[in-house]
């Protein structure tokens, strides 16, 4: 089985060719980081516009590298929502458009579903596990049952700690992607600065806030003397800090859903992470010390499959496709797509997964 991925759901388009056997043939990103850079952030218009001129091309050098044409592929599945509309709209029109003139199976795949899935593409990962979801605008803690099949057991009441990230970046000056941003300034900053808030940490339930903390940043930063400038000690001690607290949320919320994944399930899983923050290489190291003391291993995706690729979408793709499951050409993109009402194996429409609180 060979898929073509198609991912346009932000600011970087994307196309692969990965197997059924987890080989990755091509797996081709174009960032878009310049073009935004000068706003301080992702323009809906101009990520939109810049993957309609690129799309066609990019998905001809992805072929290429694989050593295959269209008629070698078995079927091409593209992000079709979550995402700016505009964006995903290109995507799905483009994967549409081949499937229909080469008489291919097309698959309409949750951009959420392709980071749930993505270490099933690099480890040899049975279901059920736990997932923590954390990326720009999702955070959130999940049950993986298996294709289709997700039980929420948490979520941000506020915002997702990708976007924290994002605007502790813009409030210290540190440019442009923030959480790559913060990260490197943190690596060379000091912890123990400042007593910031570790929100929902504790509690029983097990969902996330970040609003508070990136307030508190706001708060601390607007103080400073000079004004944050990016590149002085002080901002870099600051986003050591802010970088601990969130570790700390982290490793609390995650600590008690191991917990309550063994008494749902009867059994230890992998604590699996994924999405753009889990490249962050110090909270990875933090939520190893986590699985580890649950007696539970981590798998995280390399880096390059945490952010936002095609790969992941052709293999959630090649997940589906294995089970029959395909999308109408008449598939309309979404902006908001709960993973809870991805259609499941064996049923004829969409289904609503449980959720606890």
């Amino acid at each position: 089985m060979r898929i073509l991925g198609i991912e346009t759901s932000c600011d970087e388009t994307a196309a692969a060719v990965v197997t059924g056997e987890r080989q990755i043939l091509a797996n081709l990103v174009l960032s878009q980081l310049d073009e935004h850079r000068p706003f301080g952030g992702v323009v809906p218009e101009i990520a939109a516009r810049s993957h309609l001129d690129h799309l066609d091309a990019l998905i001809a050098r992805a072929l290429a590298e694989a050593g295959l044409g269209f008629e070698d592929l078995d079927g091409v599945a593209a992000t079709a929502g979550p995402g700016l509309i505009g964006g995903v709209f290109v995507g799905v029109m483009t994967a549409k458009a081949i499937a229909a003139a080469r008489k291919l199976p097309f698959l309409a795949i949750n951009h959420l579903e392709g980071h749930a899935l993505s270490a099933r593409l690099t480890e040899d990962l049975d279901f059920p596990y736990l997932l923590l979801l954390v990326s720009g605008g999702h955070c959130q803690l999940l049950a993986v049952e298996g294709v289709g099949a997700y039980r929420r057991l948490g979520t941000t009441v506020d915002d997702a700690a990708g976007e924290a990230f994002d605007k502790t970046a813009k409030i210290l000056g540190l440019g442009y992607p923030g959480g790559p941003a913060v990260e490197r300034a943190a690596a060379a900053g000091e912890t123990g600065h400042h007593e910031l808030p570790r929100p929902m940490k504790g509690r029983h339930n097990l969902d996330f806030s970040f609003s508070g903390l990136k307030t508190a940043v706001r708060h601390v930063a607007a103080a400073m003397d000079p004004a944050p400038d990016g590149s002085s000690p002080a901002v870099k001690n600051l986003a050591a800090d802010f970088q601990a607290a969130v570790g700390d949320v982290l490793a609390d919320r995650c600590a008690r859903a191991l917990t309550r994944f063994a008494a749902d399930y009867g059994r230890h899983a992998p604590l699996v992470v994924a999405g753009g923050v889990a490249a962050n290489l110090y909270l990875r190291g933090r939520l190893a010390e986590v699985a580890a003391a649950a007696g539970a291993a981590l798998l995280a995706p390399p880096p390059w499959l945490c952010t936002d690729n095609a790969a992941m979408i052709a293999w959630a793709g090649v997940e589906r496709l294995r089970l029959g499951l395909r999308d109408p050409l008449d598939f309309a993109p979404r902006p908001r797509w709960p993973l809870e009402q991805l259609r499941r194996p064996g049923t004829a429409a969409a289904e609503t997964g449980r959720t606890t609180a």
